[in-house]
């Protein structure tokens, strides 16, 4: 009865392509075109911020120049995709479009970038936002993120480990330096929920990574909480030349 409901459902209602809404086979899908022009991450990639590498050097461990000149406070980074195309639509619908429902699918492409490589007890943590921008958007995009993987890596989670201490700009078009000024002190432990990180690996969960500012602060918060090794993990990857 319950599939010929679902069946029904798919007549009436068929899955749409989760960026351009073209009819796909199955839910939370992208269509061919829209596939096409996703840059997912893989193959040669920065181990200390996921952004692609050129093939060469020896071993299975890569860092790009930035890393190697100024290693990130985290042991590990990871993104699914490069931010552009569709990567850069997503990443936008989902943040200011009210989209929420990307986060089942886009939790799955970032899961698969951490599988295998995570302990049992690692803890997934959102990077936080104020609470004057969440009661304006009414969601914060990155905890949706961080529950997706979560479930899908089996993993706990909590969604307010870490706060935001004051409004900070946007920091889209700012300098590598004014983003880091800006941020400076801006986020901490959560009061009573922070102490969840002490002694634990945590993974951060942001929605798109471009200098690192953000998740440098939240990794230092974490490490303030006592906890054990920070990864980060984001659904893009700003590049360059993209």
């Amino acid at each position: 009865m319950l599939a010929q409901l679902q069946t029904a459902v798919s007549l009436i209602y068929p899955p749409r392509c989760i960026t351009c809404g073209d009819t796909v086979e199955s839910d939370f899908g992208l269509c061919g075109t829209c596939w096409r022009d996703t840059s997912f991450l893989g193959g040669v990639i920065c181990d200390g911020c996921g952004v692609p590498l050129t093939a060469g050097g020896q071993g299975d461990v890569h860092h790009c120049d930035t890393c190697l000149n100024a290693p990130p406070p985290w042991v590990q980074g990871r993104a699914a995709l490069v931010y552009k195309n569709t990567g850069r639509k997503l990443v936008l619908a989902l943040k200011h479009g009210d989209r929420q429902e990307m986060a089942k699918p886009a939790g799955l492409w970032m899961a698969n970038m951490m599988r295998g490589t995570l302990a049992a007890d690692t803890l997934v943590v959102p990077v936080p936002l104020h609470w004057s921008r969440l009661l304006k958007r009414r969601y914060n995009q990155s905890a949706l993120l961080a529950r997706s993987v979560a479930r899908k890596l089996d993993l706990p989670w909590c969604p307010d480990a870490l706060v935001r201490t004051r409004r900070t700009l946007a920091l889209e078009g700012m300098s590598r330096e004014a983003r880091f000024k800006m941020l400076d002190n801006a986020i901490k432990p959560h009061p009573r929920r922070g102490a969840q990180m002490l002694g634990k690996p945590v993974l951060l969960i942001d929605d798109v990574m471009t200098t690192g500012a953000t998740l440098m602060a939240c990794t230092q918060a974490c490490q303030a909480a006592g906890s054990g090794s920070v990864r980060v993990l984001t659904l893009a990857r700003a590049v360059k030349d993209a």
